[in-house]
């Protein structure tokens, strides 16, 4: 059995959550790997992110977003609204905040809440079979890289692991 990790690096915007197409890359990836059957699993170490398979809306909306990407970010702002303000969710707490500031983060850059709970909903990871050396993403999946988190722009790493033979 071969096991190949690679990871590579996206930008978010911030303001927003930003979607990551990533399918290309992805397939890179795994045709580099010489992985003919397996499996590929796409996963993301950073806790405001996620990962998810979905068709290409194509048609965009006013915010620069697609359709579905719109209509999943409508979504969640009624599920998990955007944390906008202190105290509006009980996270972070006094020690995280203290935390947070030792470790480079502004007061304002603590307030992503909404971003770790849209993660925690959608997942982290999406494990796709790898057969004839290709993705099996059906006909119309593609790979996306969600950063929920809206509080700056970010690098994020996207991290791939093929397993196969």
């Amino acid at each position: 059995m071969r096991i190949v990790s690679e990871s590579f690096t996206v930008c978010s915007t911030g303001m927003r959550p930003t979607f990551h197409a990533v399918t290309d890359a992805v397939r890179g990836i795994v045709r580099k790997s010489g992985v003919k059957t397996g499996l590929c699993v796409v996963y993301s170490r950073h806790t405001t992110c996620a990962v998810m398979l979905e068709e290409d809306s194509m048609d965009t909306a006013y915010t620069g977003l697609t359709y579905l990407q719109q209509d999943l970010t409508d979504v969640f702002e009624k599920i998990a609204p955007t944390c906008r303000k202190e105290g509006q969710y009980m996270h972070p707490g006094p020690k995280l905040t203290v935390f947070a500031a030792e470790h480079g983060e502004d007061r304002p850059g603590t307030l992503n809440t909404d971003a770790h709970l849209r993660s925690s909903i959608m997942g982290r990871s999406e494990t796709i079979p790898v057969n004839d050396g290709e993705l099996d993403l059906g006909e119309f999946g593609h790979v996306f890289f969600v950063d929920f988190d809206h509080t700056r722009a970010r690098e994020r790493q996207v991290a791939v692991r093929i397993l196969g033979e």
